[in-house]
């Protein structure tokens, strides 16, 4: 298993995330709960890209986890999210978390 996917696990079952409200509100429009895109990434195999921020706020170096996997009901979430830390305590940012259509 990767190094970082360890290291978000980790961060999400010790309770140091933060959803950001557009994921919030993602997840309200797709009737997901924390518990459905928590479970999910712990339940994540791998993390399915990484991708360098293009946002403005973003240190040039901040890395996006994209992380596709399920809950035990079988929901398929997306994640995006980077590690960042916040007075002297890392955290996993969690930016976008939303049902992923699955193609037939």
């Amino acid at each position: 298993m990767q190094d970082n996917l360890i290291k978000i696990k980790r961060l999400i079952i010790s309770n140091q995330y933060i959803f950001t409200k557009k994921a919030e509100l993602e997840m309200f429009a797709d009737s997901l709960t924390e518990e459905d895109v928590l479970e999910s990434i712990v339940n994540a195999n791998g993390i399915k890209k990484v991708i360098r921020s293009t946002s403005s706020h973003a240190s040039g170096n901040e890395k996006l986890y994209i992380i596709e996997s399920f809950t035990y009901d079988g929901i398929l979430v997306y994640t995006k999210g980077s590690i960042k830390r916040l007075e002297g305590k890392e955290y996993f940012y969690l930016l976008i978390s939303s049902k992923k259509a699955i193609k037939n």
